[in-house]
């Protein structure tokens, strides 16, 4: 139990105890008691996790002394014995990662093969087996280049992928034999079997599809595109597995933040710049997708007959628990609560994806929740086209998307390290003071900078789409999201910038905008709420000017019974008093601080008098009929720099939650 807690949460004093105890434990099975074996080997794999949390060496050689005399206490024909064997390997394995000393790799490489011949076809941890030793023996091939050890691992599942692409490498190198394009394509076919055994496991199939888009990527592979698909298709299926906010964020930041970008690339050098913009859609803002699917609505299935109608439940019900807030677990829930309640959401995830099996199989909702197609995200192009920044490592591309025309793609004078640099410098020159004639030289060298490198081109591209004076769209993606480009310019007498030429807005996603877009039954008067707070719990001084601000909002709006207007201030702009101000009224203006919280990027919120008002509890609020939100707060538009496309901030949270249009700052 403390290990399976520090596995959990990386507390070293567990692991310290843990480790007492095994000896402890050991103790009391002196030589020739029948479970010393036992012992032997809990207390060589509670010294391995010491060593690797802390590198120090003398847990490792004594981890690999116990595992010696566990086995050596396992003779010939004990069941156990192709345990012990396959982890004193292990650490012998790990050892020679470590120090590189060839004896510690050969003899891993014998016990690994004893361990195979103890497990036969039909034998449960064969494929195990046979992955280690392929790659212990493929390490060994590119550490001594014994072409022998190739052969001999050369097995099938996951190691023939690795292995099939140690034998390319090698032929790279040899001018005689040319290059082996077929244990290339050998090794794509593996990885992406692999990658497609249902049985096994999502994060492992999942791991298994980045590894293959990595190979088919460095080798430019005609699999590198479906390798890609791949993996969002699978990151997609992992998430919908995982209950909390919280633990998709982890998930997040475990894997590759640029998947969806590179994919988007990738489909870019073939030409196809819909399958481009579709790769973007699906593999971006995925924890806002897992959120807003379960709020789906199903009206038109009511008039498809009983049937449709029984499914529209089965749909909802699932729908319903698994929309309701994570539960937060605390030092006195039990790992048997705990798992209890993961088991039971993946039989509601289970029950959920029957559901929508079934909904497809009814005529015109075949493609219901799957990743849209270009066809259908070009409508978010109806009132304006949608421009899309891409920026990887390999190139940075806009994707202009006209409504009715077939979507054009520039590649940027731009690139990464250029924009790596632009990012903080406009962040630091935002900050500085205007010099004694009112400029701000550093903040206008960056906007020329943004001008010439992204916006200045695309404006150019634009001249026969979009009329001046005329409204457009920005998604931005990576990072892109971090950058004003509403106020590129050149900032010289007569020279050019984007707000004397368009009008510029903001979109998540293609999808946000479409839905941003449905039509609301609208009242005879707008319920219209400002929400300030000067000073918040925890504040050192009073945020000026806030009650001036709502007076000024009151003033330019048009008088009952248009507008019903209303104000929450300073005592009573509590949490739960602003969160029913937001729930009862379609238009709302907040006036107060607002923080971004890089960390735990779904705790950014706005401070009310008791306590913060958080992204999450803006998740978890149906805004689904409101129409406009105007946040006169610091940093409602920044974003987790992590994970840039996921759009983790206080707007998407309001747009995701419903609201139509929202006004935010970076």
């Amino acid at each position: 139990m403390l290990q399976t807690r520090f596995e959990r949460r990386g507390n070293g004093k567990d692991l310290d105890q843990a480790i007492t105890l095994q000896m402890e434990a050991l103790a009391l099975h002196p030589v020739g008691h029948t479970h010393r074996s036992t012992s032997l080997n809990n207390l060589a794999n509670q010294l391995s996790s010491r060593f690797e949390h802390r590198g120090n060496d003398e847990d490792l050689d004594q981890a690999i002394a116990l595992h010696r005399e566990a086995l050596a206490l396992l003779s010939v024909g004990h069941a156990n014995r192709s345990t012990a064997l396959n982890n004193l390997a292990a650490q012998l394995s790990f050892r020679f990662k470590h120090r590189g000393n060839d004896e510690d790799l050969d003899q891993a490489i014998a016990l690994y093969r004893e361990a195979l011949a103890l497990r036969p076809v039909g034998h449960t941890d064969r494929s195990m087996s046979l992955k280690n030793l392929a790659n212990q023996l493929s390490a060994r091939f590119h550490h001594q280049h014994n072409r022998e050890d190739l052969e001999e691992s050369r097995e099938p599942m996951l190691s023939l992928a690795r292995v099939c692409l140690s034998f390319y490498r090698s032929s790279l190198g040899d001018t005689s034999a040319g290059e082996d394009t077929d244990s290339l394509n050998a090794a794509m076919h593996h990885f992406r079997a692999a990658a497609n055994i249902v049985s096994g496991g999502l994060r492992s199939r999942l791991q298994t599809s980045l590894f293959w888009v990595r190979e088919a990527s460095r080798y430019s592979h005609p699999t590198e595109l479906a390798a890609y698909a791949t993996s969002m298709q699978l990151l997609d299926a992992y998430m919908s597995t995982t209950s909390s906010v919280s633990s998709r964020h982890n998930i997040m930041k475990d894997f590759p933040s640029t998947l969806a970008v590179d994919a988007a690339c990738c489909a870019l050098r073939s030409g196809d710049l819909c399958r481009a913009v579709e790769l973007l859609e699906q593999g971006r803002t995925i924890i806002w997708t897992q959120m807003t699917r379960l709020r789906t609505p199903l009206d038109s299935l009511q008039t498809r007959g009983d049937h449709a109608v029984a499914l529209m439940k089965r749909f909802r019900d699932p729908s319903s628990l698994l929309d309701k807030p994570p539960a937060n677990y605390s030092e006195g829930n039990s790992r048997v609560d705990i798992e209890a309640e993961e088991t039971r959401y993946r039989r509601l995830v289970e029950e959920w994806n029957r559901a929508v099996e079934e909904i497809r199989k009814i005529e015109s909702f075949s493609r219901f929740l799957l990743p849209p197609l270009f066809s259908d995200l070009q409508d978010a192009a109806r009132d304006g086209p949608v421009i899309v920044l891409i920026a990887s490592r390999s190139s940075c591309h806009a994707i202009i998307i006209p409504h009715k025309q077939p979507p054009t793609s520039i590649q940027l004078p731009t690139d990464w390290q250029k924009l790596v640099k632009l990012v903080p410098t406009l962040r630091e020159a935002v900050q500085k003071e205007a010099g004694p004639k009112g400029n701000q030289t550093a903040l206008i060298k960056a906007l020329r900078e943004l001008w010439d490198g992204v916006v200045g081109p695309v404006v150019e591209s634009l001249g026969g789409i979009a009329r001046r004076g005329s409204r457009i769209w920005w998604c931005p993606t990576s990072l892109f999201n971090f950058l004003p480009l509403h106020a590129a310019g050149e900032y010289r007498p007569k020279g050019k910038s984007l707000s004397q030429q368009y009008i510029s807005s903001y979109t998540p996603s293609l999808t946000a905008l479409i839905k941003a877009r449905r039509s609301h039954d609208r009242s005879l008067s707008v319920p219209f709420v400002a929400i300030g707070q000067d000073f918040p719990a925890g504040a050192s001084f009073t945020l000026d000017a806030v009650e001036p601000e709502l007076e000024l909002v009151r003033e330019l709006l048009p008088h009952p019974p248009t507008v019903s207007f209303s104000k929450v201030t300073s005592v009573d702009a509590t949490k739960s008093r602003a969160l029913c101000a937001l729930r009862d009224n379609t238009w709302f203006h907040l006036a107060c601080h607002g923080t971004q919280r890089f960390d735990e990027p779904f705790k950014s919120a706005f401070l009310m008098r008791d306590q913060p008002l958080s992204l999450l509890d803006i998740t978890q609020t149906d805004l689904s009929r409101h129409e406009f939100a105007f946040l006169s707060a610091c940093e409602t538009a920044v974003g987790d720099f992590h994970t840039p496309d996921e759009v983790r901030h206080l707007v998407a949270g309001l747009q995701f939650a419903g609201v139509n249009s929202v006004v935010g700052t970076m």
